[in-house]
């Protein structure tokens, strides 16, 4: 989930998924010494991040910072103030996003982990890609102004990959089109408006809850009324209540990386979507 982005003359990190949808675009540009790692595995909780000295050390002597924003990942907070760098670049990634699910109503302890943006996941529909693209190229073009012209045509590359892709991804998607599916945690509204998916129930009975008996006796329930066939679930999340739901039910349980390197064929962001797509496809047809 943690990118580090490494120049000759700047280090660039970031604790967001959105940011390894640039990924492709320093790779491109391995002649100018960028390099990417991963610090933290896409199969991880991004709510719930473990603070570790390391980190701070390369915070320390990096230029740019890249967040989720959201509050999603509100604890790299943490990691900048105790870098100490004062001549940090920080970057919201969500800044020019239209966040769905904001709440209208006064937020408390009772309704979870709701989010005052709105839902954080927001990378996880494509149009949003082209977003953080364009708002990790314009910091790391002002961080890095003697690369701009290398980022700029990396950002016109990634577009243009990415509306091919979105064609293809559109006609995989048909037969989701209006699909009812429940998932573990409220990770797919993006998802779901971007391929016409119906996401109708959590197994959790509100964000960051865990499952009551109750509830799930209710989503079971719901299940065999309205025959759906797919439990979506984050990998970091426990198989118990989805597979318990699945077997009182006759759905299927299908585990949902949301960010790249939640599994093994999510590489980078055009490969996570692949991977999403083609598991809901083949499991809907089963």
């Amino acid at each position: 989930m943690e990118e580090i982005y490494e120049t000759e003359n700047a280090d660039h990190l970031a604790s967001s998924p959105p940011a390894r949808g640039a990924r492709q675009r320093p790779r491109e540009n391995k002649n100018r010494g960028l390099d990417i790692r991963s610090r933290v595995s896409g199969k991880k909780d991004p709510h719930f991040v473990e603070i570790l000295p390391s980190y701070m050390v390369k915070v320390a002597r990096a230029d740019i910072y890249l967040k989720v924003g959201g509050d999603l990942d509100y604890w790299a907070d943490r990691i900048i103030d105790g870098s100490q760098n004062g001549k940090l670049l920080i970057v919201d990634c969500s800044q020019n996003v239209e966040f769905l699910e904001k709440p209208t109503t006064r937020i408390d302890a009772s309704m979870g982990d709701i989010h005052r943006q709105g839902n954080p996941h927001y990378w996880l529909d494509p149009a949003n890609g082209a977003i953080i693209a364009e708002t990790i190229t314009a910091a790391l073009t002002r961080t890095d102004p003697d690369n701009g012209a290398a980022y700029e045509s990396g950002l016109a590359a990634f577009r243009v990959r990415l509306e091919t892709k979105m064609e293809e991804w559109r006609r995989i998607a048909e037969p989701l089109r209006g699909t009812e599916i429940i998932t573990y945690h409220n990770s797919w509204p993006y998802f779901a408006r971007a391929f016409g998916i119906e996401v109708v129930g959590f197994v959790e009975p509100q964000p960051g809850i865990e499952p009551t008996p109750s509830h799930t006796a209710q989503l079971i329930s719901m299940v065999r009324s309205r025959k759906i066939k797919i439990i979506g679930k984050e990998p970091y999340f426990n198989s118990r209540t989805p597979e318990s739901i699945a077997r009182q039910s006759g759905a299927l349980v299908v585990e949902l990386p949301p960010s790249v390197g939640g599994a093994a064929d999510a590489t980078d962001y055009f490969a996570l979507f692949d991977a999403l797509l083609s598991r809901l496809v083949e499991s809907k047809g089963r």
